[in-house]
């Protein structure tokens, strides 16, 4: 609605309601008339309301009757009103309109995370069938530089170990020596990556690249690293995949499928996190492998599930 209708221009103005001459009526006006009317002709004048729009005055004496509705009709809009208090998913009835997609609101949260389900299988069933996805796993000791530090790098599609080495001392020519390989490795594929806390140790491939508790190296060395970029959205991530998945969240009024964390009860990762980084990364690409095959199990309090409407639901904008 624009916040003020200009006047016509060559018609009369007024600028009080009691101006008006008795035949002439708005629009509107002329609507809420029994019978019913509509104009006939154009507006022959115009009056001011709202102090900055003009509404358009036409001559009852030329309208014409409104085409009525038949009762056939009638019912049909009433029940299309009707059904927009109801959830097309549940049935439940709900005080207000729904409005687009007539869902309620507990429908919305559950339509939404079996979206993110759905959504999770497709990404999956991309990686599998990409042959050059591949799993980056690092395993960076935060508090001891020398200690339990390495790196693997395994191939989603044939669940193949294509390198694995120990990632070497902060500033070593072992570590350099890491970084160039992957580098090489890397160069052209898709990288998938577990995030940090789903590990016994630091897993964000940026670890490699700086040191414990402290901000990024600031050497320059970050650009040349295009796999090691944080939280970076072209990478994806086993954990969102699963979580996903999975269908997990920590609050019912969330709409955001999560990784359970320790303290959320007895829900282990079904992937192994040891501090061997190649057989954590088969683990993971076994676990993609179950997702596309639709084998992997979702958690048993899954919206979806306890409702049972979850399934086949096709998608709507929430």
């Amino acid at each position: 609605m624009p916040s003020s209708v200009p006047p016509l221009p060559d018609l009369i103005r007024y600028t009080r309601w009691h101006q008006v001459p008795a035949g002439l009526r708005t629009k509107t006006q002329l609507g809420r008339m029994d019978p019913p009317l509509k104009p006939g002709a154009g507006p022959v004048g115009q009056v001011l309301y709202h102090g900055n729009s003009y509404a358009p005055l036409f001559e009852v004496a030329a309208a014409v009757p409104k085409r009525q509705i038949s009762l056939a009709q009638r019912a049909v809009l009433d029940q299309a009103r009707a059904l927009q208090y109801q959830c097309r998913r549940c049935g439940d009835r709900w005080e207000e309109p729904l409005g687009k997609g007539r869902l309620c609101v507990p429908c919305r949260y559950v339509t939404t995370l079996w979206e993110q389900h759905d959504q999770a299988q497709a990404l999956a069933r991309e990686l599998v069938a990409d042959p050059a996805a591949a799993l980056l796993v690092v395993d960076v000791e935060p508090d001891s530089l020398p200690e339990a530090q390495g790196v693997a790098v395994v191939g989603v599609r044939d669940r193949q170990v294509l390198y694995a080495a120990e990632a070497g001392e902060y500033g070593s020519p072992e570590r350099g020596a890491v970084l160039e390989r992957l580098d090489v490795l890397l160069e052209g594929r898709r990288v998938i990556e577990e995030p940090d806390f789903m590990g016994p140790h630091s897993r964000y491939p940026y670890a490699l690249l700086r040191l414990p508790n402290s901000g990024p190296v600031t050497s320059g060395r970050d650009p040349l690293h295009p796999w090691a970029a944080p939280s970076s959205a072209a990478n994806a991530s086993v954990t969102r995949i699963w979580a996903g998945w999975f269908g997990w969240t920590d609050r019912h009024s969330s709409t955001n499928a999560c990784a359970p964390w320790e303290w959320s009860g007895d829900l282990p990762m079904p992937w192994t996190r040891s501090l061997d980084p190649a057989a954590d990364g088969l683990s993971m690409a076994g676990l993609l492998h179950r997702i596309a095959d639709g084998t992997e199990p979702v958690w048993e309090r899954a919206a979806w599930t306890v409702d049972g409407h979850g399934v086949d639901l096709p998608e709507v904008s929430a």
